[in-house]
């Protein structure tokens, strides 16, 4: 096949799918020109999630009439004059492709005015062929359109997700750029619904109340520190509150939003012991170094950056995330009581659960009599889950009855059995009996609801807020009662019977934070792996203190499981020492 030049209609769609790649690259870019040309107020409209339609106005000083025609052009930016000033930048943008890039893949027009100009020029761009300026009246700044993206590109526009995820990654873009930017004013529109708007007060603390709830807002540790020309601002959590995944780890750089592994990697250093394995902090970090110590023209997306000293800006980010932390997180005291015998009031310590429901009639069962050998390997027995008989392993096998001896560490229940001793993990252990229990009200349509006494406020991120307002009337099926109540706020005025005393918020959020970018809507899922996430954020939390009667009604309710052995999610419940292990440890059987 002949080498031959490619027209210019092909060579500018091979060059928009590396800036272009779904319609939040199209509002990333159009933002950030907004923000280089200095606007306090920028409003963004999106329609179908912006396979439609996406708009963006803005109060910027505007384009000039005679200069509107080359900003669609590619390789034209007023940012850079020579080669050296790549080494020198100070803007978000600067490679001039943003405009041509997302022109040739849409209908796209802009209509500007610059501040000196007395009224507006409009330029229309149809697939990357542009039209003629005209004149307009407009107000100073730029509205610019993007219809119909990926029109004349249809195997890009097929590749293009679920619109409830698209919709998620630009909430999610916003709300980044909302927390940087706290002197601009940012509203969305998705159709007719407004699902966020700042104030543009300066006040960083007040939009993570406006994101994520008051309660969120006030536990966040602000980050302040200085050195050597570099400078990091923000927020992180506390180890008390974290996500399952690092979709919330959120870094600027010079006011420009990077995934930087070594950022991210430096961060959860700080945390190093802190937290448990799989469990991430929420932070919103903004670093400030000196152009010329940095390299943004590594990808065209400029998403990547390079550090020209990688080991010194880790290790300061580390340190004064560290700081931080140790500056807000009080030393851990231990209270004797642990040691020593429990006093009355020890045991009658409310731990918000409710252990009354621990033989309901609802509760499944097992006939030890399918199991011929507990603890061995190599044989198989039938499980009854939802009504169908399937094959499991002997590891599932019923735990025999248990005698309770005690806790340790307020996390692990020790027990006697026939066969030796019983370490149970009472979170993991909490989470199956929750979970069977749920689940068998499920299958008979009888999950019982009781309505709080004051309903609970939850305030979610845009991108978990329109999830889970699509989503209410599965909530209602597993006896919650949940109603819109304001701007990506909602109310809870009823819980299932089974969770009483708890947390309504952890459920809802259990719900949406841990969903990845290709997973389905929540309808498609499997109910199960719903209610094994809700009974994961309600159970019993490890370093609980529990009464003895708690204790021994958990050892009771997992002895009639039909899986006592792992939690929902595969983590062993408990670990057994049968009494030859411990003859071998002891010596009275030889070395082991």
């Amino acid at each position: 096949m002949p080498i031959r030049l490619l027209s210019s209609e092909v060579s500018s769609q091979i060059a928009a799918g590396e800036v272009v790649e779904r319609p939040a690259s199209v509002v990333k870019e159009l933002t950030e020109n907004a923000l280089d040309a200095g606007a306090k107020n920028i409003s963004i409209s999106i329609v179908d999630a912006g396979r439609t339609l996406i708009e963006i106005a803005d109060d910027g000083h505007g384009i000039p009439s005679d200069e509107l025609g080359l900003a669609a052009a590619r390789h034209a930016t007023s940012k850079l004059t020579q080669s050296e000033d790549l080494f020198h930048i100070t803007t978000l943008g600067f490679r001039g492709e943003a405009l041509a890039s997302i022109g040739s893949v849409s209908r796209m027009s802009i209509t500007s005015r610059a501040a000196s100009a007395k009224e507006g020029a409009r330029l229309k761009v149809d697939g990357g062929v542009s039209g003629k300026v005209e004149r307009v009246g407009a107000p100073v700044g730029t509205v610019l359109r993007v219809e119909n993206l990926f029109y004349n590109v249809p195997a890009r526009l097929k590749f293009l997700k679920a619109d409830v995820t698209e919709r998620r990654a630009i909430d999610s873009l916003i709300t980044r750029y909302a927390l940087a930017y706290p002197n601009v004013r940012f509203k969305v529109t998705d159709g007719k619904q407004s699902t966020l708007q700042t104030s543009g007060d300066g006040d960083r603390r007040s939009i993570l109340a406006a994101l994520y709830g008051v309660d969120v807002a006030k536990q966040m540790l602000e980050v302040m520190a200085q050195e050597d020309g570099i400078s990091l601002t923000g927020f992180i959590s506390p180890t008390s509150l974290t996500r399952s995944n690092r979709k919330e780890i959120t870094f600027f750089v010079n006011g420009r939003w990077v995934q930087e592994f070594s950022l991210t990697t430096a961060l959860l250093q700080a945390y190093h012991t802190l937290l448990m394995v799989g469990r991430y902090p929420l932070t919103t970090l903004f670093l400030e170094i000196a152009p010329e110590d940095v390299d943004v023209n590594v990808h065209p997306t400029k998403a990547e950056v390079r550090f020209k000293s990688q080991d010194k800006v880790f290790s300061f980010v580390q340190r004064s995330a560290r700081k931080a932390l140790m500056a807000y997180t009080p030393v851990a005291s231990v209270s004797p009581q642990m040691w020593g015998s429990r006093s009355g009031s020890t045991e009658s310590r409310e731990v918000g659960i409710d252990w009354s429901i621990g033989h309901s009639s609802d509760q499944l069962t097992v006939d030890a009599g399918q199991f011929s050998n507990a603890e061995g390997g190599g044989q198989s027995a039938e499980e009854t889950v939802n009504g169908q008989r399937s094959t499991i392993n002997p590891s599932f096998a019923p735990v025999p009855l248990l005698r309770l001896i005690g806790q340790i560490g307020s996390t692990y229940i020790v027990a006697e059995g026939p066969d030796g001793l019983y370490l149970v993990d009472q979170h993991a252990a909490h989470e199956r009996v929750l979970f069977e229990k749920l689940m068998a009200q499920h299958d008979k349509k009888n999950i019982p609801s009781q309505s709080l006494l004051a309903p609970e406020i939850v305030t979610l991120p845009p991108q978990s807020a329109k999830m889970l307002l699509s989503q209410l009337p599965f909530l209602n099926h597993f006896g919650f009662e949940v109603e819109e109540f304001g701007s990506n706020t909602f109310q809870v005025r009823a819980m299932p019977v089974l969770f009483a005393g708890g947390d309504p918020s952890f459920a809802l959020r259990a719900l949406v934070e841990d969903f990845e970018e290709d997973e389905a809507p929540l309808q498609t899922e499997i109910e199960a792996k719903l209610a094994a996430r809700v009974c994961k954020r309600l159970a019993v939390k490890g370093g609980q203190t529990l009464t003895s009667e708690e204790q021994r009604q958990l050892l009771n309710d997992l002895e009639t499981c039909n899986s006592p052995r792992t939690c929902p999610h595969g983590r062993p419940t408990m670990i057994h020492l049968s009494v030859d292990t411990l003859e071998r440890q002891f010596g009275r059987k030889g070395a082991r």
